[in-house]
């Protein structure tokens, strides 16, 4: 999954939602349909992957060297549109990868991704909700969990089944976003310098992409935490920068109501007014930065 986050009231999990500003979409949480639905999760995802770039095969390099055997059978949990799904599969050639997710729509854009890359006939989309049933798959090598597992209703049961459903010797990673993404400069040259930390403390206070350290959970589930590291991406400039940037921006402005100042939310909007000459797409000052915080554990 792709989200990515946060902790929401309701019935959760996967990337389906807000306020991680994108989703995977295995759990069922409607708070984004009010801004575009699933369709538009997904097109945040691509988008972040194209400004991006492969920064899960980095992941899954690091996974490949602390697994205890090349994984024949491989779980990604809230595949959502498929980057690390792709990743895995490419990484592990011998390997057939299950990518789960809720939403046939994701599950959709993930075949046409598979398909493209040429790995359609080891990418095998699984519909499924882990809040109801864990998926009917037994002795795996590796189970793939990428900002997902903050979203799963009970997690602590959801990581039980991981132990169960893995090989002896079998590797779980989990990985989360450490930060939302940041954009901006500090001046953008409009309003009061600092408006991407403001709406970053504004969606904190929201609960946005709130996840604990997994390593006791892990452990509490049977796990031993072999590593655990920091990656970030460098993203690629251009005009995927600004693509993803809007989006994100987009899709995060409707939770600021009410939360930042007039002033910053008028700012807001020049920024995502694309007739605006100093609008997100017309600048040439973006730099997308993320990180993420990967653990991995092994089945004893």
């Amino acid at each position: 999954m792709t989200t990515q986050h946060h902790h929401d009231s309701g019935h959760r999990q996967g990337h389906t939602h807000d306020r991680h500003g994108h989703g995977h979409g295995h759990g069922n949480d409607h708070s984004h349909e009010d801004h575009g639905g699933k369709a538009g999760v997904a097109e945040l995802l691509e988008l972040e992957a194209a400004a991006l770039g492969p920064y899960s095969d980095e992941i899954a390099d690091w996974a490949a060297g602390l697994a205890a055997a090349a994984p024949r059978t491989i779980v990604d949990l809230g595949a959502g549109t498929g980057a690390g799904s792709i990743a895995l599969a490419r990484r592990f050639p011998s390997a057939e990868v299950a990518a789960v997710d809720n939403s046939p729509h994701m599950l959709g854009r993930l075949s046409e991704a598979a398909d493209r890359h040429g790995l359609g006939g080891r990418i095998h989309p699984l519909q499924a909700d882990l809040d109801e049933d864990w998926p009917d798959i037994r002795e795996a090598g590796l189970i793939w969990a990428a900002s997902s597992l903050h979203e799963v209703a009970e997690p602590d049961r959801i990581l039980a089944d991981a132990f169960s459903a893995l090989a002896s010797n079998g590797l779980l990673v989990a990985i989360e976003m450490d930060t939302l993404p940041r954009f901006l400069p500090r001046d953008v040259g409009l309003g009061e310098p600092g408006l991407e930390l403001r709406c970053h403390e504004a969606l904190a206070r929201a609960g946005w992409n709130a996840h604990p350290d997994w390593r006791e959970p892990l452990e509490r589930a049977g796990f031993r935490v072999a590593a655990q590291r920091s990656f970030t991406p460098e993203a690629r400039p251009g005009e995927a920068a600004g693509r993803y940037a809007h989006a994100f921006l987009t899709r995060i402005r409707r939770a600021l109501d009410g939360e930042l100042s007039a002033a910053d939310r008028r700012t807001l909007d020049h920024l995502l007014d694309a007739g605006n000459p100093d609008a997100l797409a017309n600048r040439g000052d973006l730099a997308v930065r993320v990180s993420r915080t990967a653990w991995a554990a092994r089945r004893p």
